[in-house]
């Protein structure tokens, strides 16, 4: 038996708008890291045998210095509730060279009890019976096939098996993000045989095949994301079953509040217009919102720069 969470996609150092912080921070980046760190009590509260983060932990390959402290002080928090941590690097914190140390070797010196792949191969993890499978994002395509094979070396043994890794399923191609090394996770990587497969890299909560999940990312991180299921993933694997459960963490809501018609509006006015629907939001306090401006046939005119600073 065993009980895991599944996240992905925290994207620790994000910044995004240009609203800032009481302490001059950007807003945006305090409150994912705000966010994340409650997420993890909640975690902890669950109890569960293992948390696994199916890569992209931080935003980039070199984490500002509060992303990674803030890293570290969830995982003192995990480490004193007794649960192991699991980790694979996605394609936005992964190193691109051979000069470049990653991340996750920084918070091995604080914390070499965690268990990473991050170095462009396959780790293996067990944890009591069951066998965890480590895919980094790799630099070539190819890469996840040797890896696959060389995770082949160890489902033959007994016990529950989970693939962990970061890439595209092709089921969901047409989701395609277009983002540097971003590699399609083909049938022959994602095989039936696992009990579990834990992916990261999408930031939709998404069934991909009958044992392959996307967590999704805690955090609506773009306006595109605005209709897409966000938290983690309770998995449950008893007696060869598994079982997937949603599980609800805390993030800043972001809504669309609806369209305005600009196709006759001088720009005064198309102020005024936005200026009226905010006004029938109850305070937007660390929300974020989303308005469209339907110019129609008419030329599309940029709004003054300060116009919305208030």
């Amino acid at each position: 038996m065993m009980n895991f969470i599944h996240i992905a996609d925290t994207h620790l150092g994000r910044a995004s708008f240009q609203k800032l912080a009481e302490d001059g921070s950007n807003l945006r980046e305090t409150l994912i890291y705000e966010n994340f760190l409650t997420a993890i009590e909640r975690i902890c509260d669950e109890q569960p045998e293992a948390l696994v983060h199916a890569g992209d932990l931080f935003d980039t390959v070199k984490p500002k210095t509060k992303a990674l402290l803030v890293a570290m002080q969830a995982l003192d928090l995990l480490k004193e509730a007794g649960i192991p941590f699991i980790a694979v690097a996605g394609n936005h914190e992964m190193q691109k060279n051979a000069y470049t140390a990653s991340a996750f070797e920084i918070l091995r010196k604080a914390h070499p009890e965690i268990n990473a792949a991050y170095s462009f191969r396959y780790e293996h993890v067990q944890i009591g019976d069951t066998h965890f499978h480590l895919i980094p994002n790799m630099l070539h395509a190819v890469d996840y096939k040797t890896a696959a094979f060389d995770a082949s070396a160890y489902t033959r043994e007994k016990g529950n098996h989970v693939l962990v890794t970061h890439g595209l399923a092709t089921t969901i191609r047409d989701k395609r993000l277009a983002t540097c090394a971003e590699f399609e996770l083909t049938p022959d990587i994602l095989l039936d045989s696992y009990d579990y497969i834990a992916l990261g890299h999408y930031h939709g909560q998404q069934q991909v095949a009958p044992n392959a999940w996307y967590s999704g990312s805690q955090e609506h991180l773009t306006y595109g994301e605005i209709k897409d299921r966000k938290g983690a993933l309770e998995v449950h694997i008893v007696n060869g079953v598994t079982h997937v459960e949603h599980l609800s963490l805390v993030r800043s809501p972001m809504s669309d509040i609806g369209t305005i018609d600009c196709s006759n509006l001088a720009m005064g006015e198309i102020l005024d217009a936005i200026e009226d629907e905010v006004g029938l939001l109850d305070g937007i306090g660390d929300q974020m919102y989303q308005i469209t401006l339907d110019f129609g046939s008419s030329p599309v005119r940029a709004l003054p720069p300060d116009a919305l600073k208030n």
